[in-house]
């Protein structure tokens, strides 16, 4: 099989997303910062050429709900991969640690157990300003649209070899 290289020598991402069926599930808290990754979502996929129409999306109370959705939509087999969004903000309690432990580790079981891609775009920060900068517009730093081009390299990953 043939590769394509970059200069460095890690080979190029396959990124099209033509045919595919995307699920992303949000987290309504923080859901200002959410819904800015759910935008990134959008344009990564639209980059890659995922219809519109194959884009489906599902909203829960907040991250530590997070990976039951992704399970629940990985095993309903109609969907190629899910991204996972959400905004974890670290306060004055040790509810933080919980809830962001909790829903990475979920997420990773989700993938693992289903066999589906199950992508983490739960931002996990410290404040609020690194948070927006990890969501930013068109051209800027956002973590959903790096997810998007995730999902699409992962399914093409899972495709050649099942």
């Amino acid at each position: 099989m043939a590769e394509n290289v970059r200069a460095e020598g890690a080979p190029q991402p396959e990124r099209d997303g033509s045919g595919l069926r995307l699920a992303v599930v949000c987290g309504r808290f923080n859901d200002h910062v959410t819904l800015r990754l759910l935008d990134g979502v959008r344009r990564g996929a639209a980059t890659c050429g995922v219809d519109p129409g194959s884009l489906v999306e599902e909203w829960v109370p907040g991250a530590f709900e997070v990976p039951f959705a992704a399970k629940a939509i990985a095993v309903s087999g109609r969907v190629d991969a899910v991204i996972c969004l959400g905004s974890v903000i670290r306060g004055e309690t040790s509810h933080y640690d919980f809830v962001a432990g909790e829903c990475a580790r979920g997420i990773q079981d989700v993938q693992l157990e289903t066999g589906v891609p199950v992508l983490f775009g739960v931002l996990t920060t410290e404040d609020l300003p690194q948070a927006e900068a990890r969501s930013a517009g068109p051209g800027e730093h956002n973590v959903g649209e790096e997810c998007a081009y995730t999902a699409v390299e992962m399914v093409s990953l899972a495709r050649r070899w099942s």
